[in-house]
């Protein structure tokens, strides 16, 4: 049998989209992250590619002509919009008279959502060995410092472990749907001091005459993203200097993607004054952003964290991401869950380094989240895992 064939492409829009989707869908499970539809858009509407610092070089592996699947990745002349963070490492090599610019990265590009990294024809262990195979590959052709493999499902940490990969963890807060009719039945599990606090939380919201909506699917229209923009760039303005999409993505997504995007509006007065995007997978939802041009009291937690709840309960989803970090989310009965990435790279003796300073940060986050699940306002007679204690 021949060696694998490595192909690259600088468009995903240059890979068949059904094959893309085929592959990335081929474990049975739906991410929206992981369509060729939303990759396109990122790359369409200029989000991602020329001057982002995100240039696409999607990875296509075949053998004996036969596909064996796709990866998206990108070369990257800078750290941001990644949510794992390797600041102090580009800091250190780059003191030391390296250059870790640019470097390679395999994610979605600024979404913090797990899931496939590696996109098998078929969900087979050998398959994704190989693609991890091709990755270092890649990197060892390309001569960049580093490969980096963010926001991965544990399953492929565990295989990328295997071929070699140094392993990282880190934790977010996600909530678990355990078979509830509405927000009451998931209330009815946390402490009584917790029910009360959500309640006031939830009334004290909306106590300005504020009316929530969802919109999705056919429903939206560009009116609607043109006030979630407004909401997106005061935020993002705020919090990065120079938010990552552009007003084009918006419309990209209402264009190819509206069945699987969710927005959470929020209007006073017959004007909305805040929203939450959403996107909606098979299993998931996943929130992504949020914005306003009006503070109120505990808004943002209803719009992000209850409405989410409230939408994957009424769809009958198993879980609700709402992003990256956010310790405050557990008082609002989301739990501790550990996010993988997988690291390559080249230079024996930093690699060495970093690999010693994950061994120890690996355990400092482990037992954080050991601790955080101890402390969850649950109920005593109900665990986190919804079982009798």
């Amino acid at each position: 049998m021949s060696a694998p064939e490595v192909r690259l492409h600088e468009r995903i829009a240059d890979i068949d989209a059904g094959l893309w989707d085929s592959c990335a869908n081929s474990d049975g499970e739906f991410n929206p992250f992981l369509s060729h539809a939303f990759l396109k858009a990122l790359e369409d509407s200029g989000s991602v590619g020329g001057r982002s610092g995100w240039r696409p070089m999607h990875v296509e592996v075949r053998q004996n002509q036969a596909l064996i699947g796709f990866v998206p990745l990108y070369a990257k002349g800078h750290s941001q919009g990644e949510y794992v963070f390797d600041h102090n490492w580009a800091d250190a090599y780059q003191r030391a008279g390296g250059r870790y610019y640019p470097k390679l990265q395999c994610s979605v590009p600024f979404t913090p959502a797990t899931g496939r990294r590696v996109l098998p024809v078929r969900d087979e262990a050998g398959l994704e060995a190989t693609l991890f195979t091709a990755l270092a590959a890649v990197l060892e052709q390309t001569e960049l410092s580093s490969l980096h493999v963010t926001f991965m499902t544990e399953s492929q940490w565990n295989r990328a472990g295997g071929k070699g990969y140094l392993q990282r963890i880190d934790q977010q807060f996600h909530w678990h749907n355990r078979g509830y009719a509405s927000f009451e039945d998931f209330l009815a599990e946390l402490t009584s001091k917790k029910r009360k606090d959500l309640r006031r939380e939830r009334r004290d919201a909306l106590a300005s005459g504020i009316e929530v909506e969802w919109v999705t699917g056919n429903d939206l229209t560009e009116a609607h993203w043109d006030a979630f923009f407004q909401f997106y760039m005061d935020t993002g303005s705020r919090k990065w200097g120079s938010p990552y999409l552009t007003r084009e993505f918006f419309s990209e997504i209402n264009r190819t993607f509206a069945a699987h995007t969710l927005l959470i509006l929020c209007k006073r007065e017959g004007r909305y004054i805040a929203g939450a995007l959403n996107f909606i997978g098979s299993q998931t939802l996943y929130g992504r952003n949020w914005g306003c041009t009006e503070y109120h009291p505990f808004l943002h937690f209803e719009t992000c964290y209850y409405q989410a709840i409230d939408f994957a309960i009424s769809r009958g989803l198993q879980r609700v991401e709402a992003g990256a970090q956010g310790q405050h989310k557990i008082a609002r009965g989301y739990e501790p869950q550990a996010t993988w990435s997988a690291h390559w790279i080249r230079d024996e003796g930093f690699r060495d380094a970093v690999a010693r300073y994950l061994v120890r940060e690996r355990q400092h986050v482990q037992a954080d989240i050991e601790w955080v699940a101890e402390h969850l306002p649950f109920r005593q007679e109900t665990s986190g895992d919804g079982s009798a204690t």
